[in-house]
């Protein structure tokens, strides 16, 4: 009777945990995050609006959003950040004076974006907007914001130890009816076994390192899918390139800088000499005056006092280099401010620093030579991708896998990159098969188009789920 009420409460204590396990995820997702809110503005929102939230850009200022939205359903407000022109096209009315306000201006879509992401970005938004993210004349007041995501860790621990509790309790029931058992048939053994004989066992113990096998297994197995494949991974690079800038504002197409991607496997990083074929002229940018551009001159061996290359730079030594990228940073410096002040010269020497420290490690002394870009993509060495494939022959937009580059301060891996959301594409994927060269073969499906037999064909249709076309 006392093992069955302790089994009884035991499973409820189970059941409970079990129930409060989708409970805590659902509370989560309704928390705002305020940080992610933070990253998804700059990549998402930063290029046409003021990041203080109170001055107009291209973009009208955001603050105060929520409040003119206000008399309207908050799944309007949803809509109108996801596609505004359809917002504009129904007639809505607050879509409308919007539209008659910034016309012929048209804001971007972000059909990506989930309710919980704009929630927030809405909530980043009036945070910057009332200056909450200054300090008031003193240390800066913590910011309290929710995890991205829901630590469950405690509750699968406290699960464990109860299943353990359990698993003892149950296997000592048994003990003590096998021992019951064998008194009635008369072949009690001398004494009973202890807990400890009953747990260390030979069958407990087979049972310990089969679990042991498998769960060692499957998070090795899970490691090695993962490995390279990071989604949402955003290094820190040697030069803070940002493509908002260079493919959203200024509207620079993506193969003019990652050339090979119309041409060849890899789309390639761009040499410092493509940086160049602007920056001879362009010298101070618009975000980080002199610092970051001149990382790029130290690279390649360009002397911007004089506009010239600098002959034999491969052998200059470090204090020559120096000094002429001092004199850089100094000029600016005086050109702007009129004259090289305690600030200005502390200007000079932390650019300095962080040229050399951006240009150089362990592995490369010299400040001289290729920039070493940290990859943010990679996929396991067994899986053949090409990029000519896809841009030339299949005319994809690189925002298909890479998302909104154009709108990205710090690129990141959009995509998952797996082999599940390959295959979907393909699945998916309509082929152009119009005016395209490289399609002139599959005459049959060009026929079934013509007598409507077929109004599309797939890439999985020919041959896209094929094993060896991505595995060699």
């Amino acid at each position: 009777m006392i093992y069955k009420q302790l089994i009884s409460r035991l499973l409820l204590l189970l059941a409970v945990a079990l129930v409060a396990l989708p409970l805590s995820a659902q509370d989560a997702a309704a928390t705002v995050n305020v940080e992610e809110g933070k990253v998804l503005f700059r990549n998402n929102c930063a290029t046409c609006h003021n990041r203080n939230m109170k001055d107009k850009l291209t973009g009208p200022a955001l603050g105060g959003t929520e409040e003119r939205w206000a008399d309207y359903p908050r799944e309007d407000l949803y809509s109108w950040i996801r596609n505004s022109q359809a917002m504009i096209q129904s007639g809505h009315p607050r879509a409308v004076q919007l539209w008659d306000e910034w016309k012929p201006v048209v804001m971007n879509n972000f059909l990506n974006l989930t309710d919980q992401e704009i929630e927030n970005i809405l909530a980043y938004v009036q945070f910057v907007y009332e200056g909450k993210d200054k300090p008031a004349g003193g240390p800066a007041e913590a910011v309290q914001v929710a995890p991205a995501k829901p630590n469950n860790t405690p509750l699968f621990i406290a699960l464990f130890v109860i299943l353990g509790i359990l698993a003892v309790v149950l296997a000592r029931i048994l003990a003590n009816l096998n021992y019951m058992l064998q008194v009635r048939e008369g072949a009690a053994p001398a004494r009973r076994k202890t807990l400890v004989e009953i747990l260390t066992s030979k069958g407990i113990i087979a049972f310990l390192i089969f679990a042991l096998v498998v769960l060692g297994g499957y998070k090795t197995v899970n490691n090695a899918i993962m490995l390279g494949r990071q989604q949402g991974y955003a290094p820190e690079q040697p030069i803070k390139f940002s493509h908002a800038t260079h493919a959203g504002l200024q509207k620079i197409d993506c193969q003019y800088c990652h050339d090979g991607a119309r041409r060849s496997k890899h789309s390639v990083i761009p040499a410092a000499n493509t940086c160049m074929n602007c920056h001879t002229a362009i010298k101070v940018g618009s975000q980080y005056g002199t610092a970051e551009i001149s990382k790029i001159y130290a690279s390649i061996g360009w002397n911007p006092n004089t506009d010239k290359y600098i002959e034999n730079y491969d052998q200059m030594s470090e204090a020559d280099i120096e000094q002429i990228f001092k004199k850089w940073f100094e000029d600016s410096y005086k050109a702007d401010k009129g004259s090289l002040d305690s600030k200005g010269q502390r200007l000079v020497s932390d650019q300095w620093d962080a040229l050399k420290a951006s240009l150089t490690n362990e592995n490369k002394p010299q400040i001289q030579g290729p920039i070493e870009w940290v990859r943010i993509h990679n996929l396991p060495d067994h899986a053949y991708f090409n990029h000519a494939q896809h841009v030339t022959v299949g005319k994809l937009e690189c925002q298909t896998c890479h998302g909104p580059v154009e709108a990205m301060e710090v690129v990141q891996q959009y995509s998952p990159l797996s082999m599940g959301w390959c295959i979907n594409c393909h699945r998916q994927t309509e082929v152009q098969f119009k005016d395209n060269e490289y399609y002139k073969a599959y005459q049959h499906f060009h026929e079934e188009i013509a007598k409507g037999q077929r109004d599309k064909v797939t890439v999985e249709e020919i041959g896209g789920l094929e094993c060896q076309k991505c595995h060699y």
